[in-house]
């Protein structure tokens, strides 16, 4: 084969290794070279990522209600994530021997109208590193494939947390909600006695029954919703989760691990440099020894080549090449500034919530002191019923909204782990 021009021989061997040479390196390899940061691999040994992601721990606790929930959503979950990894594992295993010789069968037909077949073996010299791209597109593979696997099983384990969370506090506003119904059911009892007597007037017995009316319907949806919460994490666990009552104890680590998000984008863009540096080759001749015996005479020889062929757009293409792997370190740098803007308004919330929390545990802990005092003061006749009932409505109100905010930071601390991969050991992937 004539190439026209001048065309230094670089690139690697087959397996990997640098193919010695005095000629110049072709200048456009040399910037996507430079692009990659590191060597993709399969395990917790070869790869960096996988083992950033086995040496990450759950916080939750070993035993209670969330590691009860926890195994029991994973134990039912499709695990869709789990058997692309094995596929991933498997390619790349099989990718790995790619530098071996190749060895099948050939049928051509000679110029008298003659069929003649032949077992052909071709051993590739070098390649510009074709096969060590493949090797590390699959390596790569696996890479994002195991971060996906962590993810969705942070997920699923979030997913049914939450549901069981969401039941909980559902659960408590309803008795919060019940508790007013029955007050206000008191308080109608006790101003028809005095509409009868002609001391109260039907209006106020109307008003009062639409606030009893409208604390029976909360709580009605209060159950209704946690019946809804309770029925969808018996679904995902495949078991009644009835018996579980309460919150577990869950601390954050100080030195958070690098985002989920983050370290899928670092996977596809060792993937994306990886197909780069494949196509980048497929430009660049390569040189195989090829022999074949059957049918005639044994053949034997060196085989020079293009995957691609040259072409006047051979310079943009390379430059398109390139820019690809680039955009590749550019989404890690957009995922790890997205990740870090979402962590910071998690915990902002935290924060609020916990302040919250104990600003108004302290408030309805006044509340309930001004509502004693209001009725010791009604039943002196210095408060009329009506005022009493407008005292308790505005600390009901503030009792149902303070019951709830504990299960929003339980629920806001699992969604931050979620997001750093913590609620499921590393090791299970």
């Amino acid at each position: 084969m004539v190439l026209a021009g001048t065309v230094a021989l670089s690139g690697c061997l087959a397996d990997g290794t640098p193919f010695p040479t005095r000629n110049a390196v072709d200048p456009a390899s040399a910037p996507l070279a430079a692009g990659i940061a590191r060597k993709p691999g399969t395990d917790a040994q070869s790869s960096e990522l996988i083992a950033d992601l086995a040496a990450r721990r759950s916080i939750l606790p070993a035993t209670g209600p969330y590691a009860e929930v926890a195994q029991a959503v994973l134990d039912h979950s499709a695990g869709a994530a789990q058997a692309e990894l094995r596929v991933a594992r498997l390619t790349a295993q099989a990718k790995s021997k790619n530098w071996l010789p190749q060895i099948g069968p050939s049928v051509s037909l000679s110029s008298l109208g003659d069929l003649v077949t032949q077992l052909v073996m071709e051993q590739v010299i070098f390649d510009n590193g074709a096969k060590k791209a493949e090797r590390d597109f699959a390596a790569a593979d696996v890479e994002v494939a195991a971060v996906e696997l962590s993810q969705e099983m942070n997920d699923t384990v979030y997913d049914g947390l939450k549901f069981y969370i969401s039941g909980l506090k559902a659960e408590a506003q309803a008795e919060v909600a019940s508790a007013n119904a029955r007050q206000l059911s008191e308080f109608e009892r006790i101003l028809r006695e005095r509409a009868k007597g002609g001391l109260s007037d039907l209006s106020e017995v109307g008003f009062v029954a639409q606030k009893r009316h409208e604390a029976e319907a909360e709580a009605q949806a209060d159950r209704q919703a946690a019946q809804a919460a309770r029925t969808q994490l018996a679904t995902m666990s495949d078991q009644p989760m009835q018996h579980l009552t309460g919150l577990s104890n869950v601390a954050l680590p100080v030195a958070a691990p690098e985002p989920l998000a983050v370290k899928r984008a670092e996977g596809e863009a060792a993937r994306a440099e990886a197909e780069a540096q494949l196509a980048k080759a497929g430009h660049l001749p390569g040189l195989a020894l090829r022999a074949g015996a059957g049918e005639g005479k044994p053949t034997l020889g060196v085989n020079m080549g293009m995957t691609q062929m040259l072409g006047f757009g051979r310079g943009d293409t390379l430059a398109a090449i390139e820019a690809g792997a680039e955009a590749g370190q550019a989404r890690v740098a957009k995922a790890r500034q997205d990740s870090a803007r979402s962590l910071s308004a998690l915990q902002v919330r935290l924060t609020d919530l916990r302040a919250r929390e104990m600003r108004d545990a302290a408030l309805v802990e006044e509340a309930e002191s001004g509502l004693a005092l209001f009725k010791r003061q009604y039943k002196m006749g210095r408060r009329r019923l009506m005022e009493l009932v407008g005292n308790y409505e505005s600390y009901a109100a503030m009792k149902r909204a303070q019951v709830g905010l504990r299960y929003e930071i339980a629920l806001t601390e699992l969604e931050i782990a979620r997001v750093q991969g913590l609620l499921v050991d590393g090791s299970r992937i």
